[in-house]
């Protein structure tokens, strides 16, 4: 995935939202838990660019490993089960959640280390062929963009849909 992870967060937190709203915590602040969640395994580029140069796939550091997002997610819910205040579990839970949904996307047409750190082999749903040079047009014209494109389009969708009606609730 190259565009799809926010408008996907977006779609998930909005519609997830008003299940959670009667433990406090402000809409701003679920939506902003769920985006950061949605990019955050992708915070490893700083380093993958930054420092390793690209020595190795960006998809093999641990902040990418689904049982690192499975584990945040697990200590989520047993916060949010277990704890007097919810606000902070929540977010914890949209945060990780989103995050999990990262790999589950990426998964889709890239390589993603199911069984990491345990098994060091890679996973994909769809393989795209590297045809072009640059990586990013190997994606951009396969058809597992429609995907991305559709997620955009429904995010998009959203978006206007809770303009619309926060206006309508105005006038």
């Amino acid at each position: 995935m190259i565009v799809a992870h926010l408008p996907a967060g977006y779609i998930v937190s909005t519609l997830l939202f008003r299940r959670f709203a009667k433990y406090g915590v402000s809409g701003i602040n679920f939506l902003r838990a769920g985006l950061l969640g949605s990019i955050a395994p992708d915070l490893d580029m700083v380093y993958f660019y930054g420092f390793d140069h690209r020595a190795h796939p960006h998809h093999s550091y641990f902040s990418h490993f689904p049982s690192v997002w499975l584990l945040l997610l697990t200590l989520a819910i047993l916060c949010f089960q277990h704890c007097r205040h919810k606000k902070l579990p929540v977010l914890a839970l949209i945060f990780t959640g989103n995050g999990m949904l990262h790999m589950v996307l990426d998964y889709i047409s890239t390589n993603i280390y199911w069984l990491a750190p345990f098994v060091n082999k890679p996973f994909a749903l769809i393989k795209v062929p590297s045809v072009y040079q640059d990586w990013w047009l190997n994606f951009l014209l396969h058809r597992s963009f429609v995907l991305e494109i559709l997620l955009v389009i429904w995010a998009t969708g959203l978006w206007f849909r809770r303009r619309l009606n926060r206006l309508e609730l105005v006038e």
